[in-house]
């Protein structure tokens, strides 16, 4: 993947054969094919797609994040700004919308606005994704909330369910906005878009929003969940054997909530 003047380098537990890159002005992303697809264009459903949209003001807020020395307060708000912009991003070209015509007080406009009638769903999860999710219901008009609460065990690194708000199932068409911040070893975002496809979602229905992503993680995700798209502030090089994103930006509820 590569943004303008900057190239994320993956370690060898990627397959180069399964990875393209591919630059653009707007934005970059990465398409990672799952192991069974066959060879198509790059950007398919075959593939899982990660975008790092190259704004500055993106940067400046992953940088306010990583520094050790942002107080809970002003970290949390960057989250939040972060959030808000990543969201932005994702919701390109993806929206439902209605087309007519109004009338302005200077004479007829054809109109485009968002299709209040389709059903656009945001998950955060628990408790980090709530600062990164906290400007998102702003931004996308007639989104509803679901929460979902994750904890990761700190020794075997897998995720347990405490709280479990999603619907029994999502109205058919839903397109739903899964929100974690760091996409470290995988655990926590594969078990909740489980969660999500078992309530009828599809792949390619589904949008992933984080601040920052390890290979780790994408590699789970690119294996089990082709068609997903994934919009990151940064990605990592790598993960501890704790778990935590090197370099990183720490415990993001922690450092959000101060606890």
């Amino acid at each position: 993947m590569a943004c303008p003047s900057h190239t994320h380098r993956f370690p060898s537990s990627f397959n180069p054969n399964k990875i393209s890159h591919s630059n653009s002005r707007r934005r970059s992303f990465l398409s990672m094919k799952a192991p069974s697809a066959t060879q198509q264009n790059p950007v398919s459903e075959n593939r899982m797609l990660v975008f790092v949209p190259p704004h500055p003001l993106i940067k400046h807020w992953v940088s306010v994040l990583r520094n050790e020395q942002t107080p809970c307060p002003i970290f949390k708000n960057a989250m939040a700004e972060l959030g808000r912009l990543l969201v932005y991003e994702a919701s390109r070209d993806w929206l439902p919308i209605i087309t007519g015509e109004i009338q302005s007080p200077m004479g007829v406009a054809s109109v485009e606005f968002i299709d209040p009638r389709e059903p656009v769903a945001i998950v955060p999860i628990l408790r980090a994704g709530l600062a990164l999710a906290e400007h998102a219901p702003s931004i996308l008009p007639a989104t509803k909330t679901y929460h979902l609460g994750v904890s990761r065990d700190e020794e075997t690194l897998q995720p347990t369910v405490y709280l479990n708000k999603l619907p029994e199932k999502f109205p058919e068409g839903s397109r739903v906005f899964v929100v974690d911040p760091m996409l470290a070893t995988g655990g926590t975002i594969v078990a909740a878009l489980d969660l999500i496809k078992e309530r009828g979602v599809d792949n390619t229905q589904i949008k992933v929003v984080c601040a920052v992503a390890a290979p780790p993680a994408l590699q789970k995700l690119s294996e089990k969940f082709p068609g997903l798209h994934v919009y990151a502030g940064i990605i990592d090089p790598t993960v501890n054997d704790k778990g935590f994103i090197i370099p990183g930006l720490g415990d993001a509820g922690d450092r959000s909530f101060g606890t």
